[in-house]
């Protein structure tokens, strides 16, 4: 079940990255993070290491920088609010070109563009490597309950066919003349989306109705083989596991300096 959207996230590609099974990319994900998280924010060092291991990935993986700096748009709101911390934090303050910044504010908003832009860019180098169908079934073979893994497989599916019955509604309006311009359209638009939820609903009785005549059970067969060697986890494992030799490095000298 693919989804052609999600291939604005996917790069397809045959490199050691992407052969490395799903289950093993998604703990080495989930480890990479829990490492930054639990990295003082005053360790400027440990940041700057762990960015230099994503860039290694990043070229193992031959995904150029600009496709992933494009993903990180989503990271905006996070910017938004770290800029804003300086100006409205308390504490201390330091001048700065006429004005004065909290010092606290000043490291809370590294803190958080710190964590927060390795965080994405270890995801965006996740779903560049990894097809969203595979991805979830990673998260299965990891004991995710298989039910909420098929649920988010139908989403990625239909998302499409969703997507595209809401544009051909619109043009659907748009050619008789209608454009939502103001409130007073409100009601209009309203109708549309509860037109679309109804429309939506049926398709998938219909679509669990001929599931069930084709002997559907509750579980979609895996024809694919997704065991993981133990060369394969310790070779995903080298991203977590550099990363944590980085935080007890920055931890040794800190400490000696201290």
């Amino acid at each position: 079940m693919g989804a052609g959207h999600h291939h604005q996230l996917y790069r397809p590609g045959d490199t050691l990255v992407h052969r490395l099974p799903p289950q093993c990319k998604l703990v080495a994900v989930a480890a990479f993070a829990l490492v930054v998280v639990a990295t003082p924010r005053e360790w400027l060092w440990a940041f700057g290491l762990y960015a230099l291991l994503l860039g290694v990935v990043a070229f193992a993986a031959r995904v150029p920088p600009g496709f992933v700096l494009r993903r990180m748009v989503v990271e905006l709101p996070f910017v938004v609010f770290a800029v804003a911390l300086p100006f409205i934090g308390l504490g201390e303050r330091v001048p700065f070109l006429g004005i004065t910044l909290s010092v606290e504010g000043l490291w809370a908003a590294w803190n958080i563009l710190a964590k927060a832009t390795l965080g994405v860019a270890a995801s965006v180098l996740l779903a560049a490597t990894t097809e969203p169908r595979l991805m979830l079934l990673g998260a299965q073979r990891l004991r995710l309950p298989p039910l909420l893994v098929q649920i988010a497989m139908f989403m990625l599916r239909y998302m499409d066919v969703i997507v595209d019955e809401m544009r051909r509604m619109r043009v659907a309006r748009e050619s008789r003349g209608f454009v939502a311009r103001d409130v007073r359209h409100i009601p209009a638009v309203a109708k549309s989306a509860g037109a679309l939820f109804i429309r939506s609903y049926e398709r998938g009785e219909r679509v669990h109705l001929a599931m069930l005549s084709r002997g559907y059970t509750g579980s979609m067969p895996v024809i694919q083989d997704l065991s993981a060697s133990s060369r394969q986890w310790l070779t995903a494992g080298m991203l977590p596991g550099a990363a944590l030799v980085a935080l007890l490095g920055t931890t040794l000298v800190n400490g000696g300096l201290g």
